[in-house]
């Protein structure tokens, strides 16, 4: 029991050191553009702004790791921009797009609408 008791408590303490040197690491940006592929630019492109936005080195690791597995064709753009969306918007906080009211009319009532304003304007001045 001791035994067992000893190697749980060495897993924790390596497992606590992992991540302790986690957060100490600098991760960097991949540099695996390929501008002759537009599809992947246009991915490298919206990963790189999404890299510059977040501060965790956590965040950053695995959005990485979103960019190896599209450049190695182990996942599909569609499966790519799902991911990194979720990473968009921790990192944004004027991410979410509010949707204004858009009032609609007939073309008939915009005709008369127009009609009576435009004859109000010419019988203004004659009083």
């Amino acid at each position: 029991m001791t035994e067992e008791t000893n190697a749980e408590t060495q897993e924790e303490q390596s497992e606590q050191t992992e991540n302790e040197q986690t957060p100490m690491e600098d991760v960097t940006k991949l540099e695996i553009d390929k501008p002759s592929d537009f599809k992947f630019h246009a991915a490298y492109l919206a990963y790189s702004k999404t890299f510059d936005k977040v501060s965790s080195p956590h965040t950053k690791s695995e959005i990485n790791n979103i960019l190896v597995l599209l450049s190695k064709d182990e996942m599909e753009y569609q499966d790519f921009y799902k991911a990194l969306d979720d990473y968009r918007r921790q990192g944004s906080r004027h991410y979410e797009f509010s949707r204004d009211r858009i009032e609609t009319q007939r073309k008939r009532d915009w005709r008369q609408k127009q009609n009576r304003s435009q004859r109000n304007q010419r019988h203004k001045g004659r009083h």
